[in-house]
């Protein structure tokens, strides 16, 4: 993502939800000082992963155990959205890779992150503390920044992890993307979350105009 393109677009968003430009850059430069050799992959793997393949992404709306059952997940390369995670891992499914700003059950995430799964941990200005306590258990990592990108804490799109999700499979020239547990009109939400589901809503069509 050109972030010349995103930055109007995050600065709306930041309006929106009163969020602070300086958090994010904050965990940003955190999350970069974290990341070395020895804990991270390449966005290299990425591309290998995820260009020319059929991705399906999984949201944590209620209703993704029940569509879960509708398809062959060995069908698809597997982005799984934060605590959507936990619903595959308790059905034996390893994700490819893991879009996660460490508010869901990042204990079912190490599982999987143990058993192979890229983690594409995402800074901000509300998750410096996770940062911190989750980081130094977790292996082949890419950092990621809804801010301006540092040399190795990347700006792919989107905004909530859902939606990240889904800007990941794009970025890295997915063939499809199907999406599973997403549900915009979800009324039993806070505020909060119904405005990060409008935001949602409007940054994923947008990737299908």
């Amino acid at each position: 993502m050109d972030f010349n393109e995103w930055e109007p677009i995050y600065e709306s968003i930041l309006k929106d939800m009163g969020f602070s430009r300086e958090g994010d850059e904050q965990a940003a430069l955190l999350l970069s000082a974290m990341l070395n050799a020895s804990n991270s992959a390449d966005i290299s793997e990425l591309k290998a992963l995820i260009e020319g393949k059929d991705v399906l992404v999984c949201g944590n709306a209620p209703v993704l155990a029940q569509e879960l059952e509708l398809i062959n997940p060995d069908d698809f390369v597997i982005i799984t959205a934060d605590g959507a995670t936990a619903v595959l891992v308790d059905r034996e499914v390893i994700p490819d890779i893991i879009v996660t700003d460490l508010d869901g059950d990042v204990e079912k995430e190490i599982i999987a992150n143990k058993a192979g799964a890229i983690m594409v941990v995402h800074g901000h200005g509300d998750n410096i503390d996770k940062l911190h306590t989750y980081v130094p258990q977790l292996n082949r990592i890419i950092g990621s920044t809804q801010a301006a990108p540092l040399e190795n804490v990347f700006n792919f799109g989107g905004f909530s992890d859902g939606d990240r999700c889904a800007y990941l499979a794009r970025e890295f020239g997915a063939t499809s993307i199907t999406l599973l547990g997403f549900d915009f009109d979800d009324e039993n939400v806070n505020p909060i979350k119904k405005k990060k589901l409008k935001w949602a809503r409007l940054l994923i069509e947008r990737l299908n105009p």
